[in-house]
């Protein structure tokens, strides 16, 4: 298994084939994680491999990746992972692939870093359409889950890092102003319940100047597979 560890942070990472690098960012909200790819409507890690160096990784503290909980904690923290794994693998420009909670992670890259993104797919992305509940409730059962193995974090850290994370509105992290600067391509496959709000990937697609909708994907003779490999072959360097 492999690592990449900056101070107390350990973020655990898979490396799959060969070619222009891809980064995966996986669904599972708070427990976003490689595992969770194989139970999506395709695994874009046995797909994208044969065309592209495919980097896939379990967030903080989800899957084998490790790291310190604190009141500042919020979706900067994740960026600075995510880029910081790409900085150890020695990787200038990648494209990005994000499902579920990788939507608003894959944002924040494009934010903090837009000339590292040659395109990025954004599969069902999170969103607040009226319902912060489903969201706090998610968070909070996947902190109970691993409070004990954090004396360093007490109620109120955990109860800040939840505000960081979910109070904000449209994507939870960067904004549909910015948004409306991406000019970045993007692929935008249509989210379809509470969580990852159909209002949302519209949205999204209708700001973004350079933004492609997909609204059926999930059924294997929708082609996503092939139409996601030929889209980020396009925009490949």
């Amino acid at each position: 298994m492999a690592y990449f560890t900056r101070g107390d942070v350990s973020i655990h990472y898979e490396i799959h084939g060969d070619g222009f690098p891809v980064l995966l960012i996986a669904p599972g909200g708070m427990r976003s994680a490689i595992e969770f790819w194989a139970d999506g409507p395709f695994n874009p890690i046995e797909t994208l491999s044969e065309h592209f160096r495919v980097i896939a990784m379990d967030q903080r503290n989800a899957g084998s990746s490790t790291a310190p909980v604190s009141a500042s904690d919020g979706w900067h923290t994740y960026t600075a992972d995510q880029i910081g794994l790409l900085d150890h693998l020695g990787v200038e420009r990648a494209h990005l692939m994000g499902a579920c909670i990788g939507g608003p992670y894959v944002l924040g890259i494009i934010q903090s870093a837009p000339g590292r993104v040659a395109s990025a797919v954004l599969q069902q992305s999170i969103g607040y359409d009226g319902d912060r509940e489903i969201f706090y409730a998610m968070f909070q059962g996947w902190a109970d889950a691993i409070a004990d193995q954090h004396p360093e974090a007490d109620e109120a850290a955990w109860r800040s890092f939840r505000s960081n994370m979910y109070d904000g509105d449209f994507d939870f992290n960067v904004g549909q102003d910015f948004v409306r600067t991406v000019s970045t391509p993007l692929l935008v496959l249509m989210g379809d319940d509470a969580y990852h709000p159909q209002a949302i990937s519209r949205a999204i697609a209708a700001a973004a100047p350079n933004a492609q909708l997909v609204e059926n994907w999930k059924s294997p003779e929708d082609g996503a597979a092939a139409r996601v490999t030929g889209f980020l072959q396009a925009h490949t360097p």
